[in-house]
């Protein structure tokens, strides 16, 4: 399977949730468990996809109007938000 098919190839919701459970599961330790706390406050917070995906957008922009267009390391904290 290519790897951009695994990106553009729609889950189940069902299949996301256990890959997303499997994922928490791996994190270990306290970093493990603030991480799952941070992730369990974000998905409070904005509670549906389409509110997470306007969050990541928004923050994005900020980032991309805010940085030196010289400097493409700029980008990289949103993209880490976004889980790239």
């Amino acid at each position: 399977m290519s790897a951009a098919r695994v990106y553009e190839e729609r889950l189940q919701p069902e299949e996301f949730a256990r890959l997303e459970a499997r994922a928490r599961a791996e994190l270990a330790g306290p970093e493990g468990e603030e991480i799952r706390q941070q992730i369990a406050w974000f998905q409070r917070r904005y509670a549906t996809p389409l509110e997470r995906l306007a969050y990541i957008r928004r923050k994005c922009a900020e980032i991309a109007t805010s940085a030196p267009a010289s400097d493409p390391r700029a980008l990289e904290p949103a993209l880490d938000a976004a889980g790239e």
